[in-house]
């Protein structure tokens, strides 16, 4: 398995250059993933995806083997070595189509090509040991439950244990295995889709297998004909985004002649959700970031729908007179827990701490949205995070000091014969990549009293 040349792959040269951009730069996987080269070959956009998104979701796992065979700790090493190295241990490991010696062959070529030549026989020697000895296990003889669970799964040790105190030692595991898992693709229309039918025919003449969602009306899972669902994305006639996303603004359920703010809009699922669900309201859509507004403005256009935008900082007073919304979403900022599946990256950024000062944001941002929302109307309360901090005390909290607000069980408008997303004792929803295959959402929906 030695190395042959010093050539590498478009797409492991592509893997290896987005998580670099992760690990420097802050960036999102996802969002460098959406922007490769569209002129790459499919099967190597699908390899590019696999191996920065497998990566990611085993890192921990990934390192701590590397750190056994290379009988030295991962900070130790050059970034460039860190990162050829998990791109092959993933190879090897977790790759059965892709030989040992390629895997091999190509990590030593990428730390060559970053001009670290002294580093490729380490890296060479500690990839050929690990492509021998398959059945190392670094989780194998920790009694340790959270430390276990946390290398076996490959998540921080903190979050396993926040995890395993409120949701108990088994469902805490079956959580965080969920969460290395491909995401399903799901989709639903835009109003450029005029003739859905058409649509969905395209989809199946290109080999797509097609399900309607189970929890939400009109919302759609797609296996395969990847390349098809990229261009229909392009084109404006389907939008990707998760069934738990678009239960969002099932359960605003926006009605004719209502005025309707989306209080943290950005990058725009939602609120373009909402305008599509009823043309004849009007949704307004907020946001503290001009430029992510921006992005909102070019999928609007996409997609043949028009929002009216506003700058704002809803920690502060916001821009529109008192009690002039008829509903009122708050999407608010998080910290993304729910959502590992799609941004693996997240668990090895997020901190306690974070927890603490989101939930501090979004109480405020929700009492100063409360003050838009007329008598009767209605407040939507969300979070992609399953923490409940960011959650139910959000919401306890509001109810204390808000009680001309009350808590209502959340309805929309669900597929025949099909059960929903279970529900708390509380009356909110929350659902779960381990239960229903979707997102981590948190939806809470209040009413203003007349």
């Amino acid at each position: 398995m030695k190395a042959q040349s010093q050539t590498v792959s478009a797409a492991r040269r592509a893997a290896f250059e987005i998580l670099r951009r992760v690990e420097t730069e802050g960036a999102f996987a996802s969002n460098l993933l959406a922007s490769l080269d569209q002129h790459m070959r499919q099967d190597d956009r699908a390899l590019v995806h696999e191996l920065v998104l497998g990566v990611l979701r085993r890192q921990l796992w990934l390192d701590r083997v590397i750190e056994h065979f290379a009988a030295r700790t991962t900070e130790s090493l050059d970034l460039a070595v860190k990162l050829a190295l998990r791109l092959g241990l993933y190879q090897i490991r977790f790759l059965s189509r892709t030989p040992d010696s390629a895997a091999v062959n190509e990590s030593v070529n990428l730390v060559h090509a970053a001009r670290l030549r002294s580093a490729t026989s380490l890296v060479n020697a500690v990839l050929r040991r690990a492509a021998r000895e398959l059945t190392y296990d670094p989780a194998a003889g920790v009694h340790d439950a959270i430390e276990r669970i946390a290398v076996e799964t490959s998540h921080p040790a903190w979050l396993i244990r926040r995890w395993i105190d409120f949701l108990g030692e088994a469902e805490a595991e079956r959580f965080a295995r969920s969460n290395n898992d491909p995401a399903p693709v799901a989709f639903r229309m835009t109003p450029r889709a005029v003739e859905p039918g058409f649509v969905l025919e395209e989809l199946r003449a290109a080999g797509a297998d097609l399900q309607p969602s189970q929890l939400v009306s009109a919302g759609w899972r797609v296996r395969g004909a990847s390349a098809v669902v990229q261009k229909l994305s392009r084109d404006g006639l389907i939008y990707l985004q998760d069934e738990a996303s678009q239960l969002v603004a099932n359960i605003v359920a926006p009605q004719a002649g209502e005025r309707v703010l989306d209080v943290c809009a950005a990058p725009g699922s939602k609120a373009l959700h909402l305008s599509a669900m009823q043309p004849r309201s009007v949704v307004i859509a907020g946001d503290l970031h001009a430029h992510r507004l921006s992005t909102l403005r070019r999928l609007a256009a996409q997609q043949g729908d028009s929002i009216p935008v506003v700058v704002h900082d809803a920690t502060r007073d916001l821009p529109f007179a008192p009690e002039s919304f008829d509903a009122v979403l708050v999407d608010a900022p998080c910290s993304g827990t729910g959502t590992l599946r799609h941004n693996p990256e997240i668990r090895w950024r997020i901190t306690a701490r974070d927890i603490g000062d989101l939930a501090t944001r979004q109480q405020l941002i929700l009492t100063n949205s409360a003050r838009m929302v007329r008598d009767g109307g209605r407040l939507v309360y969300s979070t992609c995070s399953v923490e409940p901090e960011e959650n139910e005390d959000i919401i306890n909290a509001f109810r204390e000091a808000n009680n001309d607000f009350r808590l209502v069980e959340p309805r929309w408008e669900q597929p025949d014969g099909i059960l929903p997303a279970s529900l708390s004792s509380a009356g909110t929803v929350r659902t779960w990549p381990h239960k229903q295959d979707v997102d981590g959402f948190f939806i809470a929906a209040l009413v203003r009293a007349q």
